[in-house]
């Protein structure tokens, strides 16, 4: 039995296309290994969403094919779909895109008959998308649950919609009968993601289905608790803040990336939004939930950034008190709108400026998250187990205020736990982004 290993690179959505190819390759008579060294073919699933990610991308096929020179390496997802047809890549055995997944027991049946095929396919038959997933990449007892593909925002920074394409909602049954069986086979927290998610069934139903969906995912029985990410902040669907105070198996976790907070970038990057109209979305989110957790994202060095409108961030920044934020620099990208807003060399002073911008305005939200984490100190609350610390009485675990990999920890002192166990706990101190706490 051939033995294949993924490498997972980018977003959580494409975490779940890795999952899917692991899950026709298993269906397919192939063995999962998790040693690089072991594995016949080797699939590297790629991220093409900025400039840096597409580095790491090549980096990681170049890293493998040194390392594995033995190895049939198969370039997947977002860089194969967005440059498979143009990629004359010799370090990779196969590339094949992302949109329509069904095709890849062709490519590992090619694969394995000594040819190199490149696949960059079309838009699947809404029959062939699975609903299932004979495997996890997440940690124990969570998930991710895709809703939609695509995006039909446009903003004018973003290859998204280039790689991607335009909004393909999942029917509403397929995803439920999904999250069915993601409960019923242990997972505690379950992810919902999708490029916006407040977009869900505008294409399929017409209209905005996001908040329905939620109260029929809540519904469901069995223990467990959802996580909402990503919900772009120009069409946040307000009568989902009812619904997250009614309904307990919704975590009142909002992430909302604004990306900036002057209409004189956010204009040209396709976003309608301004500094006061975000922080009356914060308000009316606060005001209904008080214990809500807000991450949102601020994009720099977009053309058009200045002082004048960097002070405005800051101002936001602090205004805003969130309890979580990322930030990046403008990545110039081929074949977006904003790519002919300036040349490389105007690119690239911005840049460095952009890069003394993110610079200060994370010493400042760094600042504001330490200090948000501070109101949880005395609460007891669930906790899920993540991991043991070695040679101590310790595990690192994460409370609703901590998504997975983006956020800080939760060090919990107790003893006999394991991966994906769900405790409460009683939070006893807090430590810059993380925090300390005793289980009950």
């Amino acid at each position: 039995m051939e033995k294949v290993y993924i490498e997972s690179l980018g977003c959580a959505k494409n975490q779940v296309d890795s999952e899917i190819l692991l899950t026709y390759a298993l269906e397919n008579g192939y063995e999962r290994t998790l040693e690089p060294g072991e594995a016949d073919i080797i699939i590297v699933n790629t991220c093409a969403f900025i400039e840096d990610a597409k580095k790491e991308s090549i980096e990681t096929v170049l890293s493998m094919r040194s390392a594995y020179p033995d190895a049939k390496i198969i370039l997947s997802g977002c860089l194969a779909q967005r440059y498979g047809e143009e990629m004359a890549f010799e370090e990779a055995d196969a590339i094949f895109g992302n949109h329509d997944l069904s095709a890849f027991p062709g490519i590992l049946k090619d694969v394995d008959a000594g040819e190199r095929p490149v696949s960059v396919p079309g838009y699947p038959d809404p029959e062939k998308e699975r609903d299932d997933r004979l495997v996890l990449l997440s940690r124990k007892g969570t998930a991710y649950l895709k809703i939609s593909e695509g995006c039909n925002h446009c903003c004018s920074y973003c290859a998204i919609p280039i790689i991607r394409g335009p909004l393909r909602s999942r029917p509403f049954e397929s995803i439920i009968a999904e999250a069915e069986r993601l409960i019923s086979s242990g997972v505690y927290e379950i992810s919902v993601i999708a490029q916006d998610l407040g977009a869900y069934g505008l294409d399929l139903y017409k209209r905005s289905r996001f908040t329905e969906l939620m109260d029929a995912l809540s519904s469901l029985e069995g223990d467990f608790v959802l996580r909402m990410l990503y919900i772009h902040p120009d069409t946040f669907p307000m009568d989902l803040i009812p619904l997250v105070k009614e309904r307990k198996k919704i975590l009142p976790y909002f992430d909302i990336p604004v990306q900036h907070a002057d209409p004189r970038v956010l204009l040209p990057m396709g976003r309608t939004g301004s500094r006061e109209v975000y922080l009356r979305l914060v308000d009316d989110i606060r005001s209904a939930l008080p214990d809500a957790v807000i991450r949102t994202t601020i994009m720099l060095g977009f053309p058009g950034e200045t002082e004048e409108t960097f002070e405005e961030v800051k101002r936001f920044i602090k205004e805003g008190q969130f309890d979580w934020m990322g930030s990046f620099t403008y990545s110039r990208e081929e074949d977006t709108p904003a790519y002919k807003m300036r040349n490389k060399r105007e690119h690239d002073r911005a840049h460095k400026i952009a890069s003394s911008y993110q610079k200060e305005l994370m010493e400042i939200q760094n600042a504001i998250s330490e200090e948000r984490m501070k109101r949880f100190v005395g609460k007891t609350l669930k906790a899920i187990i993540e991991e043991k610390i070695e040679g101590e009485d310790l595990y690192f675990g994460r409370i609703y205020a901590q998504a997975p990999d983006v956020d800080g920890l939760t060090v919990i002192s107790a003893k006999d736990l394991k991966a994906g166990d769900v405790v409460p706990v009683k939070i006893t101190k807090s430590m810059g982004f993380d925090l300390d706490a005793v289980a009950l």
